[in-house]
């Protein structure tokens, strides 16, 4: 079957059909580093990440690009109230969002470029844009440029608008634009608010660039001037990516071939955002789960719909994956196999993670109730491996599938309580017996008792 996606440019489902067969170039747009990451840029991160490793597991050579936009207005102004350089501000804020996708098992990628380390190719795109009559300088000293959007008549096809029927940008002072929905390509140093350190030099006067073109002119550097696929969030579609595509194929460049945008994670119906101030940082959310069931979490959601969050619901999907893990320790050791037909028609329906998922959970089912569950726990850690789930990665460390070491002295020592354990029951000292089971569950250990002797687990949740 064909991989399927549905494409937010052309609001349908097409065929994934990429420029050169068996490679696939993947440009996301990643975060603003302003402050921590919550669960919600995660999320992005983790559709991705099960895209990308998706179209691998199919064959194809991926090149993925997401840079990190490490100069902006509001960079500069939360530095300024934290009264630190805002490039410190940006680099501390990109080492927490660095640690947090690694904590969910968010693959590196392929390279990711920083807005700072690319203003020549931004400047050498405002100047092509410029001469093609398509970008003006203001004419009002302020040092701006602006791209002109009424000489681009395909402006808005990516969203379905008219420009007549869009709001004016609000990315720079109206005053020096010709039309109020013209949007900032560089941005004119202001001498007495920013920062000497927050300008470079261009022909316009030293400033710095508008958030649009930053994307344009990356994603062009490292994948070209046409590539297959452009993520992001639903909310960046206008008019970030608007933007990037009217700048890109008028400076001559045929850009993105497919278009794809994650739904929000929301909040008592709004959306997750550090201004409504009701953000869930990934470190305090671990607190209550381990990494690898935040993933999960996440991976069981269409990454087109919007979800809900709750702790309660993410506690239940914790506990839903430790049935799988639970299974997989039963069924011991092994390689990872083929992944089901059924779970490949899903993935290949729009990246169908619900569909797959419970495939997965049909396979874990049929394993515990066969006397040899080799094959479906082959199965098992091929669709987990596919999800980046499987608690064997070690990309995992201790937060699941726990370092082998360390996994081998709490084992001896929760077998030799439950060994202390049997004697009491033995003996009929059931009082001791307890006090020994009430010790194992306060250190947040799960004692199962099995055919074969009793079997231990974290309790995450606990």
């Amino acid at each position: 079957m064909t991989f399927r996606l549905y494409d937010t440019a052309t609001r349908e489902v097409r065929d994934f059909v990429p420029l050169e067969e068996g490679k696939a170039g993947i440009y996301v747009c990643g975060l603003t580093v302003q402050s921590e990451p919550h669960v919600g840029h995660v999320r992005s991160a983790v559709n991705f990440d099960v895209l990308r490793r998706w179209l691998t597991h199919t064959g194809h050579d991926v090149t993925f690009i997401r840079n990190v936009t490490d100069i902006d207005d509001k960079i500069l102004a939360k530095s300024a109230e934290q009264g630190r350089p805002w490039f410190n501000l940006a680099y501390a804020m990109h080492a927490e969002l660095t640690r947090a996708l690694a904590s969910i098992n968010v693959l590196p990628p392929t390279y990711e470029p920083g807005a700072t380390g690319h203003v020549p190719e931004m400047l050498e795109m405002i100047a092509t844009l410029i001469e093609a009559g398509h970008a003006y300088a203001a004419d009002d000293g302020s040092g701006d440029v602006y791209f002109d959007v009424r000489s681009w008549p395909a402006y808005g096809e990516l969203t379905g608008q008219k420009v007549d029927d869009m709001e004016p940008a609000g990315d720079a002072d109206p005053r020096g634009k010709r039309d109020p929905r013209d949007f900032a390509l560089w941005k004119g140093w202001k001498r007495d608010t920013e920062p000497a350190t927050a300008a470079w030099p261009s022909p316009h006067g030293p400033g710095r660039p508008g958030w649009h073109i930053e994307c344009s002119a990356m994603a062009g550097k490292y994948l070209g001037t046409a590539f297959d696929i452009h993520g992001g969030g639903v909310d960046l579609r206008f008019p970030h990516h608007e933007n990037e595509q009217a700048q890109s194929r008028a400076a001559g460049h045929a850009f993105a071939s497919y278009w794809m945008h994650n739904a929000w994670i929301t909040t008592a119906g709004e959306k997750m955002s550090k201004s409504l101030g009701n953000s869930l940082l990934v470190p305090r959310v671990l607190e209550r789960v381990r990494g690898i069931e935040l993933r999960f979490y996440m991976v069981s959601a269409h990454y087109r719909s919007h979800v809900e969050f709750s702790f309660e619901a993410l506690e239940d999907a914790a506990v839903g994956f430790r049935r799988i893990e639970t299974f997989l320790d039963k069924a011991g050791p092994g390689e990872a196999g083929e992944v089901p037909a059924a779970f490949a028609a899903a993935m290949d329906d729009d990246l169908g993670t619900p569909a797959a998922v419970a495939v997965l959970f049909d396979t874990v089912r049929e394993g515990n109730r066969v006397e040899d569950p080799t094959l479906a726990a082959a199965q098992v850690r091929a669709m987990l491996g596919v999800l980046g789930l499987d608690p064997a990665d070690p990309a995992w460390g201790g937060g699941a599938g726990d370092d082998a070491a360390l996994t081998a002295a709490v084992d001896a020592l929760v077998a030799g309580l439950l060994e202390q354990r049997a004697e009491a029951r033995a003996a009929k000292d059931y009082a001791r017996a307890d006090v020994i089971r009430d010790q194992i569950k306060a250190a947040g250990i799960e004692v199962e008792d099995t055919p074969t002797g009793p079997k231990w687990s974290l309790n995450s949740a606990g």
